[in-house]
């Protein structure tokens, strides 16, 4: 709990700086730049893991904690370091008038999104753990695991290299309906290859939904809150799984691991509607006019 409460945004500290670096006629690299950091965070999450395993059967099992600890001191320490892309800084006056943006349906509906990626996120993982041990040995979650967190390098680098066209909100409803598609069939299925291809499947659109959910999140508020932008964005994701965990345990416990599976499959759906619903805002968007956006100064509109 300690660590959870003082453990620094970094992952919103750097899309704010990602965003003060890439202005002006530049912001059209800004999803590149979000799937960099999704591909990032990505080999961290299969890295992570593996470094932890290896330090255990070393007899260390306790430095894995240490590690963590160090690499979160010496990466925030090394990030502030970066004074040259620094987002400017703010007058109290122009926080209080662009803290009014936090409100506006655009972000807010961002914020519903992260909260309900997170209850597919934390669904998926219990219910995944629950069917490997179900199915076999415990090893198999880890191979199911490892084949979802492999598509989604994939999936955030091909979005990152793609020449991308049209509106990020359409490409954002479009993510999410895939991500429902792909995740109904794991309410039925036991085969393990089968299970194992669609989350495979799943794992291509999860960091595709992140950057754009990122890049929209840029575009609807001013600068001068991004960074607490992207904060509620971040911990709107982590509640998110914390409470889905908890709620597809239950749902496990009573009606096995296609019963959670459901539970990921619903937050999909709600996810498709919530992003649809978005599709009728008439605000400004980053790709089709970066001027506009990155140079504004004011409110945005919706």
């Amino acid at each position: 709990m300690l660590v959870g409460a003082t453990l620094p945004q970094l992952g919103a500290l750097s899309a704010a700086r990602w965003s003060a670096l890439l202005s002006g006629e530049r912001a059209v690299a800004l999803p590149t730049a979000f799937a960099l950091e999704a591909l990032t965070n990505g080999v961290s999450y299969l890295a992570g893991p593996a470094l932890v395993s290896v330090l255990g059967a070393a007899g260390r099992p306790g430095a894995g904690a240490l590690v963590a600890a160090a690499l979160v001191v010496v990466g925030g320490l090394a990030l502030a370091a970066q004074r040259r892309t620094m987002p400017p800084l703010t007058g109290p006056a122009e926080r209080r008038h662009a803290g009014r943006a936090l409100l506006r349906s655009a972000f807010l509906r961002q914020v519903a999104l992260s909260l309900t990626l997170g209850v597919f996120s934390g669904a998926m993982q219990v219910s995944t753990a629950a069917y490997a041990v179900g199915r076999g040995p415990p090893d198999v979650a880890a191979l199911l695991y490892f084949a979802s967190n492999c598509t989604n390098l994939v999936g955030g680098w091909a979005y990152g290299a793609w020449r991308r066209g049209g509106s990020p909100r359409r490409h954002q409803a479009a993510a999410a309906a895939f991500l429902t598609l792909a995740s109904l069939p794991l309410t039925f299925l036991d085969a393990p290859l089968a299970v194992g291809a669609i989350l495979a499947l799943t794992g291509l659109a999860v960091p595709v939904f992140l950057i754009l959910a990122s890049v929209l999140t840029e575009s609807s508020v001013p600068r001068a809150v991004l960074t607490q932008a992207f904060s509620w964005g971040n911990s709107a994701s982590a509640a998110g799984i914390e409470g889905a965990a908890a709620v597809a345990g239950r749902v496990v416990d009573t009606g096995g691991a296609h019963g959670g599976f459901g539970v990921a499959a619903g937050a999909a759906v709600v996810m498709t509607v919530q992003a649809l619903s978005g599709l009728r805002d008439s605000s400004p968007n980053m790709l089709s006019a970066p001027a506009e956006t990155t140079a504004r100064t004011g409110l945005p509109s919706t």
